[in-house]
This record gives structure tokens, C-alpha cells and sequence, in this order.
């Protein structure tokens, strides 16, 4: 998968010292100034049986023949997923799971249930019993600050999964899918299917956002309004309902209930004998429960045809609906490459590598720029699902 990376001129190559376990690493923390920095990492983790066969170590971390010691060996990640209610995180954690118990290290799983302070204390308790790395899969992203001061006091290095950290200096890497180009693509399908190149319109479309505690959400908006802004400028895109502003369209935890009630308040208020066209819906949760409001509304018959309805993560329930011609479309992120790009990189910090990143300039969570690794999204509709069984992110029998 790392044959996917580019080569983009933000990265600037470590220095290693010459003793193992530490390097010397070049972060751009802002556009105009980089600051050298020495990031230390201090093993807790010795390698097993090292004792028993008589290998000591010196002070550079070397053996008696000059080659570095895999100190890994029995060392513990922690792992924080942010809720059990969606069909994606779970496949998240198990995937990550999966694939250090591969690169052979312990790991301990928790979820956070969708509750800030239950996933603070469940990665104060991680630290407590002593991981020696944390994936972290933020509920709220400005809430960890507290926690993560520990974690470097305990020499924890601490990596963003998917929902960048935000406000802390403690976050050492992220790991994503590209979010703003989730957001375009799916704004891409909104015009395609519509015709707004071609001068067609005016058409009603309502706009949803993700959670207003996740960054992504702006990322994902942020991509979006890309495509569709100058169409609402130009009026060949009509909000009936005036909510155009990111604060106006967020939906809390990206509940889908949450979505459905929001969508059947404007279609009661707005949509009296008039169609609603489109719906910029971030994720498929959320497509779901829009969609629950559109057919009580009416929708989905021969005389008054759903609206296109976009959607993130090809949720098997929502690829289902897309081939039965409800859902239109979703944005497909194999979340097992991203949970093979956290391992990879857990691997190379905890074996002093450094790690490779896609961006170290564009990620600023308010305190510093963190390093990122930035998977690309694919767009799956009716007529190119079949990429998810060929990918074995599903089965045909799955989908049937």
C-alpha cells in the first residue's frame, strides 16, 4: 500500500543520531518556520528473553555484533475506537486488531460508546497499564488534551486515526483518508447526476454535515462547497430552507435519527408542493435516516422518485439500498488499508523508524501542523459496486 504515497516536497528527510532509539526529526509546525526538534521515545518493553540469552545491551542499543535488537517484542498498543453503533468502526478496530497481532504486539481495544468522558477515561486507564502506543479515534476532538499530557509524560507516542486531535502538542501523526476529496467527489456525482455543467436547473438540494466536534466535518464540507458553491451562486442549486452554513447542518455524533428528524422539520416547512432533487449527505448513517424521511414523505415511487442522496463508507445496509436504487451513492474507504497505514506507522516509531508521511504542513489542529498520512477514496454507485466484492471488502452473497 505504500506504493501509493507521493513524494510531495513537504517532507523533509530525519537525521538520525547515531544512537538507536533516537532521532532527530525536521516537523514543519507552519507555512514559514521549521523547528528542529529531538523526539525521544524510552522503551518500557524489553525484549523478551534477552536476558536468558545473554545478550546485553550498550549504550547506543546495539548487540555484541553491531545490529539493533527488536525491542518490540511483546509490546502493547492501545487502542481507542469511538463507538460500537456504527457497522465502520467496528471493522476499524478489528482490522487494527488484526494487524498488529500480524506484526506481533498485544494489543487493548475499547470503545468509547460515543461518550467524551467515558473514552478519557478509557485512555487514562490504557496509560495507566503501561501501552507503549496509542491509535486514538477521537469522540471529541478538543476534548483529550488532559490525557494525552500524560501520555507524553509516560514517553507514549500517540497516533490521530481518521479524526485528527485537536488543541494539543501531543498528537505525533495522523492517519486519513483524504477528507476534503471526500467531500468533492461526492458533490462531483451531486452535478453529474443533475446536469448543472450542462446548464441544467434549478434544482432543490438540502446539505447535511458530519458531527460539529468532528473535524472532518469541515474537511468533508470543505470539499464539497468546492463544487457546488458557484451553483448556488448561480442559483441552479436552491436551499429552500436557507441552512447553508456549516454550524446550520451539522448532526451530533453523525446520528442517523438525529438526520431523519432534521430532514422531515424542512420537508414539512419547505417542501409543500414542492420536489426536493438532491441531498448532500456526508455518511451513510445519515443518508439512511434522510432517506426514513423521505419515503414517509412520499418519496420513492414512480410519481415522486427519490432525491439523489450521496453518502460516506459503504455501510453494507447503505450499499444494499444503493442497489435496490434508494441510497444513490457512497464514498468507499477500505478501512483496512488505513488500519495497515496506523500499524505501519506504530511499527516504525516503536523500532525507531521514522515514519513516511503524505503532508506535513496542512493538518494544523491549532497548535501544531502533525504529519499525515492520506489514503485516496473511491465514489461506488449501481453501476460499479461490484468493486467492493473484487476488493473482498464484502462478499456477493453479503450483498444479495
Amino acid at each position: 500500500m505504500w506504493s501509493e504515497r507521493g513524494t510531495d516536497s513537504n517532507r523533509v528527510p530525519p537525521v538520525r543520531h547515531p544512537c538507536a532509539g533516537r532521532l532527530i526529526r525536521r516537523h514543519p509546525l507552519n507555512d514559514e518556520k521549521d523547528q528542529e526538534r529531538i523526539t525521544m521515545f524510552n522503551r518500557r518493553t524489553v525484549l523478551a528473553g534477552a536476558a536468558s540469552l545473554g545478550l546485553t545491551l550498550s549504550a547506543c542499543g546495539k548487540d555484541s555484533e553491531g545490529g539493533s535488537l527488536d525491542s518490540t517484542e511483546g509490546a502493547t498498543v492501545g487502542v481507542a475506537m469511538p463507538t460500537r453503533s456504527s457497522e465502520r468502526w467496528l471493522t476499524d478496530g478489528k482490522s487494527v486488531v488484526e494487524d498488529l497481532k500480524a506484526r506481533r504486539y498485544k494489543t487493548k481495544l475499547v470503545y468509547g460508546d460515543d461518550d467524551p468522558k467515558a473514552q478519557v477515561s478509557q485512555i487514562e486507564k490504557l496509560i495507566q497499564q503501561g501501552v507503549d502506543a496509542l491509535i486514538i479515534a477521537a469522540i471529541d476532538n478538543r476534548s483529550l488534551n488532559g490525557v494525552l499530557q500524560q501520555a507524553a509524560a509516560a514517553d507514549i507516542p500517540v497516533i490521530s486515526y481518521d479524526r485528527l486531535i485537536l488543541g494539543t502538542k501531543n498528537v505525533d501523526y495522523y492517519v486519513s483518508f483524504d477528507n476534503e476529496m471526500v467531500g468533492m467527489i461526492q458533490a462531483h456525482y451531486i452535478v453529474d447526476k443533475l446536469g448543472l455543467e450542462d446548464g441544467k436547473g434549478p434544482f432543490n438540494i438540502e446539505l447535511f454535515a458530519g458531527s460539529p466536534d468532528d473535524n472532518n466535518t469541515k474537511y468533508f464540507f470543505d470539499g464539497s462547497m468546492t463544487h457546488l458553491q458557484r451553483f448556488l451562486d448561480n442559483r441552479q442549486l436552491v436551499v429552500r430552507s436557507g441552512e447553508t452554513e456549516l454550524k446550520q447542518i451539522t448532526t451530533p455524533r453523525w446520528d442517523g435519527p438525529t438526520a431523519q428528524r432534521r430532514m422531515s422539520d424542512i420537508l414539512g416547512k419547505w417542501y409543500r408542493g414542492e420536489r426536493l432533487d438532491a441531498v448532500l449527505s456526508p455518511y451513510d448513517g445519515i443518508s439512511r435516516g434522510v432517506l426514513s424521511a423521505l419515503k414517509s414523505a412520499g418519496y420513492g415511487s414512480d410519481i415522486e422518485p427519490l432525491p439523489v442522496i450521496t453518502g460516506q463508507d459503504a455501510e453494507l445496509e447503505s450499499v444494499k439500498s444503493i442497489i435496490a436504487g434508494q441510497q444513490s451513492q457512497t464514498v468507499y474507504k477500505d478501512v483496512r488499508r488505513l488500519a495497515e497505514a496506523a500499524t505501519t506507522m506504530v511499527d516504525d516509531i516503536l523500532k525507531d523508524r521514522v515514519p513516511y508521511v503524505d503532508d506535513s504542513r496542512s493538518y494544523k489542529n491549532g497548535v501544531k501542523a502533525v504529519p499525515a498520512v492520506l489514503l485516496q477514496p473511491t465514489s461506488v454507485d449501481k453501476t460499479n459496486y461490484d468493486i467492493l466484492v473484487s476488493d473482498g471488502y464484502f462478499t456477493a452473497a453479503e450483498l444479495k
